[in-house]
């Protein structure tokens, strides 16, 4: 039998790598000549460059580069086993997790570590990339990034603005005189699965900034800067960023991109199962197992395990997910391919030693799932 081990990460647990070696652990207590076959996968947010170095057995690059806050934060950037692919995780320059709850501020929070990263990739040589957003501490609408390289954005005084997203509405000028030149020579896809506009009641200053530490007066202020901010790029590029849909991704950087980069925008999770080559990796297979940390109605809106069990069920292969919990309405996942779903949950247990425990508790449900799975064989 062969049987193909496609999880996301447990999120605040264990990466989607571990947890793939924990399933598989556990299928060959029960079947140990069984062929597996694992394939981590991510979203786009974070995990995703981890994800797709592991995969293809690539290279993490370290930088020193200006954090959310303005202060020097080490990040990475993954090189592809291709050699020529670099994939760029947003949160590991600018993410949320940089931030101490108590600082969260979009007003103030800058893509500036962002532009550096890619950068320093375009210096090493690369220009092919997969720019992987989630998980950010901004709301700048990726001024920041842009300055980074090399973009002077100005206010009435030919000063350049500050950092963060209270500064947009100083915006007067921007000029592309010394925009790195490398980035129009350069393709980037831009892994995301948000499709909101930049402003509006659905747009990054309402929707995220409350996450990034936004009031809702901040999320007001936020909302008309970035207005004035579209204004402006229109003015210079004719780009209607307003409600272009997935200009508002992380804070607002996917405008930017929208506006100043060669790039397409993809669903995160088609992106890594396209590269991690899932498709052909199932060819034969007897079963996929997937999973994630939560699984519930809203996994069937395009989450990752919806999404590997899509392609399994084109070939005709059955899904089964693996959750750390399993919420309401999963019925919806079963149009899918998926034929079941499961949570780790072996007792009454705290969240705190479900996530301490999830390898071991992995490893188990796994194992009894296919003993129940294949029991005729």
């Amino acid at each position: 039998m062969k049987i193909v081990i496609a999880p996301d990460s447990f999120k605040g647990s264990i990466s989607a790598f571990e947890a793939s070696l924990a399933i598989e652990k556990g299928i060959k207590r029960s079947f140990p000549t069984a062929e597996t076959i694992t394939v981590p996968l991510a979203d786009g947010g974070e995990g995703t460059m981890d994800t797709l170095v592991t995969t293809t057995n690539g290279v993490k690059v370290a930088v020193t580069v200006t954090g959310p806050l303005g202060n020097p934060v080490e990040a990475f950037y993954g090189i592809l086993g291709d050699g020529k692919t670099c994939v760029i995780e947003m949160a590991s320059a600018s993410g949320l997790h940089l931030v101490p709850e108590q600082e969260q501020n979009p007003l103030i929070t800058t893509t500036y570590g962002m532009g550096e990263l890619i950068q320093h990739a375009l210096e090493k040589g690369f220009r092919s990339f997969i720019l992987a957003l989630g998980g950010s501490a901004t709301n700048d609408g990726g001024a920041g990034m842009l300055q980074a390289l090399g973009m002077n954005i100005l206010d009435k005084k030919k000063q350049k603005i500050g950092f963060g997203g209270g500064e947009l509405s100083r915006v007067d000028q921007i000029s592309l005189e010394h925009f790195d030149s490398r980035i129009n020579e350069s393709d980037f896809i831009i892994a995301s699965d948000v499709e909101n506009p930049l402003v509006g009641k659905n747009g990054a200053s309402f929707v995220f900034g409350p996450q990034k530490g936004a009031t809702e007066e901040i999320g007001r202020i936020l909302d008309q800067n970035l207005v004035h901010w579209a204004d402006k790029i229109e003015e210079l590029t004719g780009v209607k960023l307003h409600k272009m849909p997935g200009a508002g991704a992380a804070g607002g950087i996917g405008g930017a991109f929208q506006a100043f980069f060669p790039s397409v925008t993809e669903k995160g999770a088609e992106v890594v199962m396209d590269y991690t080559k899932l498709r052909e990796r199932l060819a034969g297979a007897d079963l996929l197992i997937t999973g994630e940390g939560q699984v519930d109605f809203q996994t069937a809106f395009g989450k990752t395990p919806m999404r590997a069990a899509e392609t399994a069920k084109d070939m005709g292969i059955p899904t089964i997910i693996i959750a750390g919990s399993v919420g309401r309405d999963i019925e919806s996942l079963y149009p899918y391919g998926v034929v079941s779903v499961h949570s780790i949950m072996t007792r009454p247990m705290t969240l705190t030693e479900a996530m301490r425990s999830a390898s071991e508790l992995l490893e188990h449900t796994s194992e009894q799932v296919c003993r129940t799975f294949f029991m005729k064989l």
